[in-house]
């Protein structure tokens, strides 16, 4: 296969490029299909869909990456395939069966080869999933048709001026999700809900808006569209509650902090808190670890300094670096998180 895709790899934002192909498959009558493969990028749907009018949209994001070796690496597949059950059921969507989604994302991955960035680059080839209530219909009530897809896309390195802290907010008007809502799956309309925060931080020279709980605002909650920890006493600190994501590269790097010999807290974590830790960073498929300058709670006045020589904590860089080293295949992946092609 060509795998001389012609693109400029180093400089790679993360955005869509087209790549050849995407895979699809329908529910419908009480099952799934089979897996098509297609060159369009467009899909036909009717315009009283569920997911147009009540919301019935679930996506996924991992990456592929190609190793020293060659070899071609996905990781945590199998936990990306679970979590969007997890979506489906909470939003009364038909679940897509783990082994039917790791032959997907497999196939596509295949089929799009040459659009895997090498390996030194800092880029990746981006993976995303996504499921669409298809029903046509005006009552809100669960589709009885979906449409799951699979497309991918190379996307660069997420620090273009290199691994540096930066500055994030706290907007006290703004909630992400309401208490026992939809924060806890990855549905669409909780990024919808973010935007308009997130237009704010970046009018102001923030990085990010850290939300805090939308019941209480006591508590630290997500970092935009990535969940958050900290570094206090060898202790990696995140927060719980029923409106956050679960991360999977949040789980992935609470296991190489206990691995590193780290104690690891998942709790409420009140926002104060954060005039106490030494490190602090958000976490998630794009970044991996984005490093924390410095917390402005912009209501109260309050401003947290994180780092106070400007530079990436000492736990947050290793943990980055362990993380990337196993994704690449440069270091041993003890836990089986990588799924390794032929």
């Amino acid at each position: 296969m060509d795998n001389t895709a012609n693109i400029d790899w180093t400089s790679l934002g993360f955005g869509y490029v087209p790549t050849d192909y995407n895979v699809r498959v329908s529910y419908k009558d009480g099952k799934w299909g089979e897996i098509e493969v297609t060159k369009s990028d467009s899909i036909n749907i009717h315009m009283a869909a569920t997911c147009l009018h009540y919301g019935q949209e679930i996506f996924e994001g991992l990456k592929a990456f190609r190793g020293k070796d060659g070899k071609i690496r996905i990781f945590r597949l199998e936990e990306n395939a679970k979590r969007i059950r997890r979506s489906a059921e909470g939003i009364m969507m038909e679940p897509l069966p783990v082994e039917l989604f790791k032959e997907m994302v497999i196939k596509v991955v295949k089929l799009n080869e040459r659009f895997i960035p090498p390996y030194g680059s800092g880029a990746s080839l981006y993976i995303r999933p996504i499921e669409l209530g298809m029903t046509a219909q005006v009552g809100v009530k669960p589709a009885t048709e979906y449409l799951f897809m699979i497309f991918v896309t190379p996307v660069g390195a997420y620090f273009k001026e290199g691994f540096r802290p930066a500055k994030i907010a706290i907007y006290r008007g703004y909630d992400r999700a309401a208490p026992l809502g939809t924060g806890r799956w990855k549905v669409g309309g909780n990024y919808a809900a973010s935007l308009a925060a997130g237009q704010k931080a970046k009018e102001g020279g923030y990085a990010a808006v850290l939300y805090l709980d939308p019941k209480e605002k006591k508590y630290i909650d997500e970092c935009g569209p990535a969940n958050f920890f900290a570094v206090r006493d060898n202790t990696y600190i995140t927060p719980k509650s029923d409106s956050i994501l679960p991360s999977i590269t949040n789980m992935s790097l609470q296991q190489i902090a206990l691995d590193m010999g780290l104690k690891v807290e998942a709790r409420p974590v009140p926002v104060e808190e954060l005039a106490t830790v030494e490190e602090a960073a958000e976490c998630g498929t794009a970044a991996v670890a984005a490093p924390i300058l410095q917390v402005d709670d912009i209501d109260t006045g309050v401003k947290y300094v994180i780092s106070k020589n400007g530079e990436p904590g000492p736990v947050t860089t290793e943990l980055y670096n362990r993380l990337r080293g196993i994704q690449l295949g440069d270091l041993e992946d003890t836990h089986n998180w990588v799924t390794v092609l032929d």
